[in-house]
């Protein structure tokens, strides 16, 4: 065999190779985008509920989110920031992008979401769920909800008060908060 047929051999053998390499790094791709496509059809709201928290955590209008779902990592992405009052007495801010982790019952780490106690500002860092409460942490005080107060996303500018024209009075267990 001479030198040119050898090369042609190789050649041809490394063709054959790339185009199985090839047709594996497609397959690969392909695979991969239909997961995201279906990561991507669900709403950060569908996601929530997947990890059993109400659709109602969020304001209206989540753009959408990014998850590892190896870690829970998550950001969710509001159409600019955003601010409202609970009934009157409770005044939430969320920033455009909220991150933190994710896990059944559990958000942590937060950052984007802060609330007034009295005249200061303070960020919620932690949520989790309890049965039919939610406990919220803003690192050396909390305070439980039930869960019925999330059923509805709150409307930024109105929070709840834009549906239906009323003010929904907030549920609060007052033995539960703590400092």
């Amino acid at each position: 065999m001479g030198k040119d047929q050898v090369e042609r051999k190789i050649g041809a053998c490394t063709a054959k190779h790339m185009s199985r390499g090839a047709v594996i790094v497609v397959c690969v791709i392909f695979l991969s985008s239909i997961v995201t496509a279906d990561d991507q059809s669900l709403s950060a709201y569908d996601v929530l509920q997947s990890y059993n928290f109400p659709v109602g955590l969020l304001p209206k209008g989540a753009l959408g989110y990014d998850l590892d779902r190896d870690t829970g990592k998550f950001n969710a992405y509001l159409n600019g920031s955003c601010g409202f009052s609970l009934e009157g007495s409770y005044q939430l801010k969320y920033r455009s992008t909220i991150s933190g982790y994710i896990s059944r019952n559990k958000l942590t780490k937060l950052k984007g979401i802060s609330v007034k106690i009295l005249f200061l500002w303070v960020d919620i860092v932690e949520v989790t769920r309890d049965g039919d409460g939610l406990e919220f942490s803003v690192g050396i005080a909390s305070a439980e909800f039930p869960i019925d107060n999330f059923e509805e996303c709150p409307q930024c500018g109105c929070g709840l008060a834009c549906v239906k024209g009323q003010v929904r009075k907030l549920k609060i267990n007052p033995f539960v908060s703590s400092i």
